[in-house]
């Protein structure tokens, strides 16, 4: 095994292992492993843990102080991103071995570890606060496996009751990436049905939508058994240093306004509703007949020099106008709608194939109100699509010298924030179980999630979490593009 017992511990409650991380951040010792007793301890009704064990790389991996760049740094990334992996029961007579795929899981994430190393370490701020660092001793990941003796896998079919209904599903939350907790977390959870869910928690700081998806198919190939440790494709690469700030080439190229990063007015509490008001999740699947008929609507109401919208455009421009009109906002309110635009491939020279930092800045489109809902959603799409045009090397310089130099982060007024995770290859993660019948974030909240749809390629499944105020009328306006 690649973790030592050392004095083991058992867990009670979801502080209890936060306590364990907190109290072993700094320790030199070996990992320890933590086992509950054979009685099982609950956290609250639904999900019991039965063991926690910090696993560490099964080789030996470089004990060195890595830096982030400059956007990796930034204040908007600091949080863990949290997915939630779904697989349906095994066939009858066919049953999962729970204790052999358990095993495989901690021995493959201890293989992973190895090339993927900096998951292993901790992040924190560089003594100067210039940026963050990831300091690499091997400290390890956790790993986490439980039972639930209420969730069958038709509960993943709908959307939660409420925001934290999965919250268990994945039970140590780093609210805080920088106070030495593991950047990763996996948590296998047994459902009451058979079937199984692993939540993931991954620190932004190290890593972007496509480079968590990297590691994680990685992580399922060598837990398959399908690839070993040296037939990973892509290997990861680090290489922070490109997506550094250049030294700016005139007095303008830093001056130019990034709208990601200005403040609009609130005129309306905006912010209070969203933290004061109950937030109602919903769950909502376009198939590709309506995309389709998104674009055939967009395009008709479009200027002709707006030849062909995507499916994102569309469908981001639909969600944004619904969300608007729902929230009842006064006509001058202006609001915008953030979404990641991944720069690999729109900067020169490229970003290497196996690049898992951060490797997206936020596009971002800004209208009123009154435009908004009355110029339609054409106006909407190309507002989207010019958004991301904007995107190239010089747009990434900028972004990479106004996280570093002035620490500039989004605002949330007026802000809805959309993250494309149906392109990732997330629906492809396969441990051994099969594909995910189900891929979706641990806690559905007011991020606008677009999520791969089973055996649907281009389809696309639409997860945010709305004022409860306004959550029917949504609901109807995202189901009518015509109203």
């Amino acid at each position: 095994m690649c973790a030592l017992i050392r004095n083991p511990k058992t867990i009670h409650t979801h502080k209890s292992i936060a306590h364990f991380v907190q109290d072993s951040k700094g320790s030199k010792q070996r990992p320890q492993k933590l086992r509950t007793s054979n009685q099982k301890h609950k956290m609250g009704s639904s999900v019991y843990v039965k063991e926690a064990v910090v696993v560490i790389p099964c080789e030996p991996t470089p004990a060195r102080v890595l830096t982030l760049s400059a956007i990796d740094s930034q204040l908007f990334l600091r949080f863990t991103i949290e997915y939630l992996l779904v697989y349906r029961p095994a066939r009858p007579g066919l049953e999962h071995d729970v204790h052999l795929a358990t095993s495989r899981l901690k021995a493959a994430l201890a293989q992973a570890l190895v090339p993927y190393y900096p998951l292993a370490g901790r992040v924190r701020a560089k003594p100067d606060g210039s940026s963050l660092e990831v300091v690499c001793r091997a400290q390890g990941a956790l790993f986490i496996e439980a039972i639930s003796d209420r969730y069958t896998i038709s509960d993943f079919e709908r959307a939660p009751k409420s925001v934290n209904q999965w919250r268990k599903l994945l039970s140590l939350h780093v609210a805080d990436v920088l106070k030495g907790a593991p950047p990763l977390v996996v948590q296998l959870t047994w459902l009451k049905d058979g079937a199984a869910t692993v939540g993931v928690g991954i620190n932004h700081c190290l890593c972007d939508g496509i480079g968590s998806a990297e590691f994680l198919n990685s992580f399922a190939e060598l837990a398959s058994q399908k690839r070993g440790l040296a037939e990973l494709k892509p290997m990861p690469v680090w290489q922070r240093h490109l997506l550094d700030p250049l030294p700016v080439r005139s007095p303008h190229d830093i001056s130019v306004t990034h709208l990601e990063f200005t403040r609009v007015p609130d005129l309306c509490g905006f912010l209070t509703r969203f933290s004061n008001e109950r937030l109602a999740p919903t769950s909502t699947t376009f198939n590709e007949r309506y995309l389709n008929e998104l674009k055939n609507l967009a395009t008709c109401a479009s200027l002709p020099t707006e030849l062909s919208y995507t499916s994102f455009e569309v469908l981001s421009a639909h969600i944004w106008r619904s969300w608007a009109r729902s929230l009842n906002l006064p006509s001058n309110q202006v609001l915008k709608i953030l979404f990641s635009v991944n720069v690999r491939e729109r900067v020169k020279p490229g970003i290497p194939s196996g690049y898992y930092g951060n490797a997206f800045v936020l596009g971002c489109a800004e209208a009123s109100v009154k435009d908004l809902v009355e110029k339609g959603l054409g106006n909407a799409s190309a507002l989207v699509k010019s958004a991301k045009e904007r995107v190239n090397t010089e747009y990434v310089r900028r972004v990479a010298a106004s996280v570093s130099e002035s620490a500039a982060s989004p605002d949330s007024v007026g802000v809805l924030i959309v993250s494309q995770w149906s392109r990732l290859g997330l629906e492809k993660v396969d441990f051994g179980m099969g594909v995910p019948h189900h891929v979706g974030p641990i806690c559905c909240d007011r991020y606008c999630l677009f999520l791969p749809v089973l055996d649907q390629k281009d389809a696309v499944k639409v997860m945010v979490a709305i004022p409860t105020s306004a959550v029917d009328k949504y609901n109807y306006l995202v189901r009518s593009p015509y109203a």
